[in-house]
């Protein structure tokens, strides 16, 4: 197979589990050529992973204004239907008012682009992270140039404004849909015909566990761990706030905080104002490499976020043996079990929080066993090795399925027949597609 991956924004510190599944199906003997509506910025150059990435994707953003023009001119002459098909798609998707119409106009344009390359790459099928805007262009693109295309549906984002961004309509055009969660599939349904249900998969965002030693609990802890972006979603002033009460009971208590972004002035100024500055470090981004290595210089790892998928790095830290506390929120209940390999808290409590952090603080035989088991959930139901392997069988059942009915349906190609024997070729037809699914669904 030879299949192009598309993101707004490939590769990023942040978003390493794309990383790591391009790698592995590459690893599969998949052909796997990435595309990025924008280059990656520097920041995000933490280690060896990223930069091999970012040199060996396309980037459609910036485009040279004449290189736009020639492209769709020769997408405008080679298939107009087609074209002016997608153009009537992007409008009638298109998000209310003014702006939302330029903006999908944008989308039109880089999706041509995408669809040229492709073609002339000889790309079978276009797969997109990020359902969101790069979703919006891999629609278009697939439309423009008359190719399959996929996505893997994370949230939260897009469940935020799932009519704006046309969820249901992806959905409904899309070959698949790999949902990372239960929680996912199940809000994906609610704009999804019911036919298309079955073609709404779940496929885990996972790790390699065997990257991960575990950590020993002996002694009473005061290490803490996050990683993530610092953005509102992630609820770190709770965590800050808690950290402030834990303090005067534990006074020698370390957060370490791996990550960037638009909040970290406002979060500096809170760990100041909360009498936290001995107590806090912000390290910035750092490699995966680097990430592994704090792990195992971690008592608990803590999420006190807002609104997430299932986060790869509670994999992560459940993966090194670390017992982890975060917020009962989306899909974290699928990985984390609540008294078994972690502790679940209400997203926005910092009472509970603190409770919870401080049981585990003083009691390194819980940390054990929920270290234990942790690793335990990691290794059966968030292994990369196993949900790579389960896209992949996704992908070539489904691409083949696709491949067999265009052969199957094409009967301009075909000698003139009598009813009775066209009759037999649908039956046969329907017999393909009926193994192809009960193939798909095993």
């Amino acid at each position: 197979m030879r299949i192009a991956y598309l993101t707004g924004e490939y590769p990023r510190a942040t978003d390493t589990f794309i990383q790591r599944e391009v790698i592995t199906l590459r690893e599969m003997g998949v052909d796997i050529q990435t595309f990025s509506i924008r280059r990656t910025r520097d920041e995000h150059m933490v280690g060896e992973e990223q930069k091999q990435e970012r040199d060996r994707t396309f980037y459609i953003l910036p485009t040279n204004p004449i290189n736009l023009l020639l492209v769709h001119l020769n997408l405008l002459l080679a298939t107009p239907k087609k074209y002016l098909q997608t153009l009537k798609l992007a409008c009638s998707t298109s998000q209310p008012g003014i702006k939302g119409f330029l903006y999908q106009i944008f989308y039109f344009l880089e999706a041509g682009i995408l669809a040229q390359q492709i073609k002339t790459r000889q790309i079978s099928h276009l797969h997109n992270h990020i359902a969101e805007a790069s979703g919006t262009v891999a629609m278009l693109a697939a439309e423009m140039g008359v190719f399959t295309y996929s996505f893997t549906l994370h949230g939260p984002y897009i469940f935020f404004k799932p009519y704006q961004w046309r969820l249901d309509e992806k959905i409904k055009r899309s070959q698949f849909v790999a949902c990372i969660s239960n929680y996912a599939r199940s809000q994906g349904m609610i704009f999804a015909p019911p036919e298309k249900w079955q073609y709404m998969h779940i496929i885990h965002c996972g790790i390699d566990p065997n990257l991960f030693n575990v950590v020993s609990h002996k002694e009473p802890g005061k290490r803490l761990l996050f990683v993530g972006r610092l953005v509102a979603a992630k609820g770190l002033p709770i965590l800050l706030e808690s950290l402030a009460t834990l303090q005067k009971k534990h006074p020698d208590i370390l957060l370490t905080v791996i990550g960037d972004g638009c909040d970290r002035k406002l979060l500096e100024q809170l760990t100041i104002k909360f009498g936290l500055t001995q107590n806090v470090k912000y390290v910035g981004y750092k490699s995966q490499l680097e990430v592994r290595e704090q792990l195992q210089q971690t008592d608990i790892f803590v999420m006190s976020s807002f609104a997430e998928g299932i986060p790869v790095v509670l994999m992560e830290a459940m993966a090194s043996g670390v017992p982890v506390v975060a917020t009962q929120i989306a899909g974290v209940s699928e990985l984390v079990e609540n008294g078994v390999n972690g502790y679940l808290v209400p997203p926005g409590d910092s009472l509970s929080l603190t409770e919870n952090i401080e049981k585990l603080l003083t009691s390194p035989e819980t940390r054990a066993i929920f270290g234990t088991a942790g690793r335990e959930k990691v290794e059966k139901d968030f292994n990369i090795r196993h949900e790579i392997a389960n896209l992949h069988q996704l992908m070539t059942n489904s691409l083949q399925n696709n491949s067999e009915k265009s052969t199957c349906y094409k009967q301009s190609d075909m000698p003139p027949v009598s009813r009775s024997k066209k009759q037999q070729i649908s039956n046969e037809t329907i017999t393909i597609n009926a193994s192809s699914y009960s193939t798909l669904k095993r």
